[in-house]
């Protein structure tokens, strides 16, 4: 999967806006808040997302797959992995680890900033 496929379906899900609260970093974020981390535009092509709910349910990336998928720095014990998108991870299980991290943010955000429909 390239980059650009990961930001068009990340940014085709309800609500998916895209925004760069650092220079040059790409997010995509739904209501306030991020649900994935794309990097930017010229680095390497990877999705960050949240892949459980701690640190113990987001290993299980790291197990299957040691060369690909690593903890995110600064929030990767809250359970989020940066994943490789041109490696060993098939463009399946990247869409269930968006949809995972998409689902989980959702769910955490107030009513009021949840999409509708």
């Amino acid at each position: 999967m390239t980059r650009e496929e990961m930001l068009a379906y990340c940014l085709a899900k309800p609500g998916a806006w895209l925004d760069q609260p650092w220079e040059g970093d790409e997010v995509v974020k739904v209501g306030s808040r991020i649900f994935a981390f794309l990097g930017s535009p010229d680095g390497e092509a990877r999705v960050g997302v949240k892949c459980g709910p701690n640190r113990d349910v987001a290993d299980e990336w790291l197990h299957r797959f040691p060369e690909d998928a690593t903890a995110s720095p600064y929030i990767g014990r809250s359970g989020w992995n940066t994943l490789r998108l041109d490696a060993g991870i098939g463009d399946e299980e990247l869409i269930d680890a968006v949809d995972g991290s998409y689902d989980a943010v959702v769910a955490k955000l107030p009513k009021r900033e949840r999409p509708t429909g």
